[in-house]
């Protein structure tokens, strides 16, 4: 078998939902995994999309994810939304929440969402993509369980502990969306070099006795590396207090392993909404204009360099040939090797 899959999207997409159904989850949750997934397959990271998507499948089915969730929502500050996931998916209670994120802030000029109790997040530019496309500026920080320690030698105290950031650029253009992890690299870029069989860059993780490691299977028993060393770590402290800070989840370090086990990991995640300021302003158009200036000097513009625009609906996905199986797999209903 080759070692990727070309298929249409909508394909994906049913054979995905039926996957997810295999696993156990409900439609709602099925229906916002499958479109944070697409969403991320289609912008974002290509690991971040279908490749993760086993994750969540396994998880379904080994209870670290509620398949059947009622997610709450409450409001103590007229900008502020709180949700509780309920152990679900952090998309769907994101999606419930989204109508009255949108109109707070519009309403207020600014809103924020804080949900505790979910899995893990996925790709986080999904959320701030989301809120580009209906004309805010979005940040967003989430946390999961401790895997990257604060320098060499020291204990894993914090997850990867992203950030994304999002601003729209108007009907003719992409978002702007940067979304990185805080540490050296993402934790599903480990797992991907581990699966292939090929080396890690240095710099990226730590063997179990804390030395610098170029194989990734002993990087996933060890710990990863902030980038640029304090400050990476610092980036990692601020995203910890905006995710499970904010939303009272718990701290990456009392966080179960949303990888293994039945305990679910319950993190947080926090979304801040921003209007880019009353229309007549320009500053959407302003934006624009400063892309286009930063591309024309060979700056790399996350979200729109080498993408296409208007993106396509109908232009085939790529899929790893080992994660096309595993999902086709739960879609039928049948357990497969991890």
């Amino acid at each position: 078998m080759a070692d990727e899959i070309e298929i249409e999207q909508k394909e994906i997409e049913e054979l995905a939902l039926k996957a997810c159904r295999g696993a156990g989850a409900d439609e709602a949750s099925a229906q916002a995994l499958v479109d944070a997934t697409l969403s991320a397959a289609r912008f974002g990271p290509a690991t971040l999309g279908f490749p993760h998507m086993v994750d969540y499948l396994n998880s379904f089915r080994e209870g670290r994810i509620n398949c059947a969730p009622v997610p709450t929502l409450t409001r103590p500050y007229p900008a502020m939304l709180v949700s509780d996931a309920d152990g679900g998916v952090a998309q769907l209670g994101f999606d419930l929440a989204f109508s009255d994120i949108v109109d707070a802030a519009r309403s207020f000029g600014i809103a924020m969402f804080t949900q505790t109790n979910s899995y893990t997040a996925g790709e986080l530019g999904y959320f701030v993509r989301r809120l580009a496309k209906v004309g805010l500026v979005g940040l967003a920080a989430t946390n999961a369980n401790a895997m990257v320690v604060s320098k060499p030698g020291g204990p894993s105290v914090f997850s990867t502990n992203p950030m994304a950031f999002g601003f729209p650029l108007g009907e003719t253009s992409l978002p702007l969306i940067i979304d990185q992890a805080s540490s050296a690299t993402a934790f599903v870029n480990i797992v991907a070099a581990a699966a292939e069989g090929r080396p890690i860059p240095k710099g990226w993780a730590l063997d179990t006795n804390g030395a610098d490691t170029e194989d990734p299977e002993k990087a996933l028993g060890g710990a990863l590396l902030p980038f640029g060393g304090r400050k990476g770590a610092n980036v990692a402290l601020l995203v910890e207090m905006l995710s499970a800070g904010l939303s009272g989840g718990p701290w990456s370090i009392d966080t179960a392993d949303f990888r293994s086990g039945s305990t679910r990991p319950a993190v947080g995640l926090t979304v801040l909404a921003m209007m880019p300021g009353p229309p007549e302003h320009g500053r959407v158009a302003r934006a624009h204009a400063q892309t286009r200036r930063l591309a024309g000097l060979d700056v790399y513009i996350p979200g729109i360099s080498k993408s296409e625009f208007p993106p396509s609906h109908t232009k085939k996905l790529m899929i790893p040939a080992a994660i096309y199986e595993a999902i086709h797999a739960f879609a039928a209903g049948r357990s497969h090797p991890k």
